[in-house]
């Protein structure tokens, strides 16, 4: 049975990085943007799974919008899932935490550079 006669979504479900197999690199490249750090906050004060892409209010089009969660993906900050049209969002807080410890609380202080 094909995904769309499943009910499924139509799109590809997302590729999720273990955050085991991050580079430092990759985790500093992936926090150095603003767009980035801002959705890295708002979700940090969102209960896992309540929010969708479009729910973001950030200075960019859908397509960046796309691009920078897949960056955050990639670097392993981020988990999505698709729930029915809308794809959803959660921290990978304590993943990326074992990871790299205290990077993500210097990300989400108050007097943090944006």
């Amino acid at each position: 049975m094909s995904n769309q006669a499943a009910g499924a979504s139509h799109r590809a479900a997302p590729v999720h990085t273990d955050p085991e197999d991050v580079s430092v690199l990759t985790a500093l490249s992936a926090v150095a943007d603003p767009v980035r750090i801002q959705l890295i906050r708002e979700l940090a004060g969102s209960t896992d799974w309540t929010r969708s892409c479009g729910s973001f209010d950030v200075p960019v089009g859908k397509a960046a919008l796309s691009h920078h969660f897949s960056v955050l993906r990639g670097a392993g900050l981020v988990e999505q899932r698709d729930e029915g049209p809308r794809r959803v969002n959660r921290l990978r807080r304590e993943e990326f935490e074992a990871r790299f410890p205290g990077l993500l609380d210097l990300l989400l202080r108050d007097d943090a550079t944006q």
